[in-house]
This record gives C-alpha cells, sequence and structure tokens, in this order.
C-alpha cells in the first residue's frame, strides 16, 4: 500500500526508473527474464504529475495503473465518509486524514481490485526492493507478492507451498502465480 508516511524516506533514495527497473529485472526467475517487463512514466507538465505503470507479458499489458476520473470521485466520497463519521480535528493536519483515506481506500477498495495507481506501483518496487522475499510472499500488499511470485528466489518448492494460500487471492494476483507457475512447469490449481 502507498504509505505517505515512509513514502517521502524511500522516494528520497529513488533515483530514476531506469535504475529502478533493472534491479526489478534482475530479481525476475530464469523462466520469466524474457517475458516480463516493468513500465513506469510520469507526465510532470500534467496538472499533478500523473503517470502510468504496468506489468506487462510478452509485450501485453497484464496489469496497468494510473489515477483516473474515478478514483478521484472514490477519493472525494471516502473524504465526505470520513468528515461525517469523525472529528476532523482528531486528525491534528490535512495530511493525516489524507493518508487515513488513502490507506482506507486502498485496503477496502482498491487492493481487492486491482485498482491503483502509478504511485502505489512506484511505492511498492521501492519497497520490495528494501523488503526480503519471503516477508513480500505473504505481505498484504498484493504488488509485494506479486513480484515475489516472479522473483528467482523463490523456487520451485515454495511455490507448490503457497497453493492453497493463493486461492483466496483476488484473481488479479491469482494470474502472476499462474503465469510464474506454467513458465516453472508446475501445476497450476488456482481458478482464474
Amino acid at each position: 500500500m502507498f504509505e505517505f508516511n515512509d513514502f517521502n524516506s524511500l522516494f528520497d533514495k529513488y533515483k530514476s526508473w531506469g535504475n529502478l527497473k533493472k534491479q526489478m529485472q534482475d530479481l525476475l526467475c530464469t523462466s520469466l527474464q524474457n517475458k516480463i517487463t516493468y513500465f513506469y512514466t510520469r507526465y510532470h507538465k500534467q496538472r499533478g504529475s500523473f503517470g502510468r505503470a504496468s506489468i506487462n507479458c510478452d509485450k501485453q499489458e497484464l496489469i496497468s495503473f494510473s489515477w483516473d476520473i474515478g478514483l478521484d470521485i472514490q477519493w472525494a466520497d471516502e473524504y465526505k465518509t470520513i468528515l461525517s463519521e469523525k472529528d476532523s480535528q482528531k486528525f491534528g493536519n490535512i495530511r493525516e486524514m489524507q493518508r487515513q483515506i488513502h490507506e482506507t481506500l486502498m485496503r477496502e477498495k482498491w487492493m481487492p481490485n486491482g485498482t491503483l495507481y502509478h504511485m502505489d506501483f512506484l511505492h511498492a518496487v521501492l519497497k520490495y526492493l528494501q523488503t526480503d522475499v519471503i516477508s513480500a510472499l505473504h505481505s498484504d500488499n498484493y504488488l509485494l507478492r506479486i513480484f515475489a511470485y516472479m522473483d528467482r528466489r523463490i523456487g520451485k518448492r515454495t511455490l507448490v507451498k503457497i497453493k492453497d494460500e493463493v486461492k483466496i487471492l483476488p484473481d488479479w494476483v491469482k494470474k502472476f502465480y499462474k503465469l510464474r507457475c506454467e513458465a516453472e512447469g508446475l501445476p497450476c490449481s488456482t481458478p482464474h
């Protein structure tokens, strides 16, 4: 999840997408090395620095991340709900309120549906590069799980061990587990 509190410290270390992309590509398992690519860009001249990110397989987008008007509407609705349910002074400042709104939307709506935006993707990449792969494999952040499924440090035995755990995840996450299993020649019993 995109977390306002620790993002700034991670973002300070972010130098270029090219460097991050290389690190992520280097972590891909051998069977996915020439199939999976990561894409990220920001449109700095647009109001709010809109951007786009995606994970691609054989030049086909498997999932994309970008901000759209629908997310703005959900954000505004959640903002009204939080203001009506809680005393806004309780947050101390607008930044804390924004953080809570974002975390609520991520947990309850966006993450389960795979409706994330480019900064969620960038944050997940930065976080993944600082997280041990086993923690990422069991993370509440589905992007970290996806990166772990495709990571060379996760072997076939581990993939087989977690198959029951994967069954309860959203279809958009299962797709990446299935992709890795198929690339490794493993049976994949997760419905998709």
